[in-house]
């Protein structure tokens, strides 16, 4: 059994952020004037500018829908904003999902914890299915129970 989780409502918010960034951009970048109040003269090449500001600005945003999270009975592969890792199950001690936590993190053997930023708190039921999921293949695995006793 394979488990992929994604963010549902972070996914979705991200990239309507994203729209309406480049919207706006685009939009001020074709409203600049041609000479200011105060005589700063705006050329072409500074509402191209201004208008790739507002991309990059859309392309951040958006990196945050690249979280996510896949496990099989041998391991996991956590990827977070900036990068991913791979976890064997036999260096994870539990999956939790505390109360009021934005996301759910992965307890390792020495007490390391890493964030699951795939696995948000925002999405209700889904985001506890996952955790149910997770420390179902944790014990399948036969290195845990899933589970950490604090």
């Amino acid at each position: 059994m394979t488990v992929e989780l994604v963010p549902r409502k972070l996914t979705l918010v991200c990239r309507l952020v994203a729209v309406l960034v480049v919207v706006a951009f685009g939009v001020i970048s074709a409203l600049l004037p041609g000479v200011s109040e105060d005589g700063t003269v705006f050329g072409p090449a500074d509402q191209i500018a201004f208008f790739a500001i507002g991309v990059l600005l859309a392309v951040a945003v958006l990196a945050f829908t690249r979280v996510r999270v896949r496990a099989d009975v041998q391991g996991l592969w956590v990827r977070n904003v900036l990068g991913e890792r791979y976890f064997p199950w036999g260096v994870v001690a539990g999956v939790e999902l505390r109360d009021g936590a934005p996301w759910a993190q992965l307890v390792l053997q020495d007490d390391d914890t890493v964030a699951l930023l795939a696995v948000q708190s925002n999405d209700g039921n889904a985001a506890v299915d996952a955790v149910l999921a997770l420390r179902r293949l944790l014990r399948d695995s036969g290195t845990g129970d899933g589970a950490r006793t604090l």
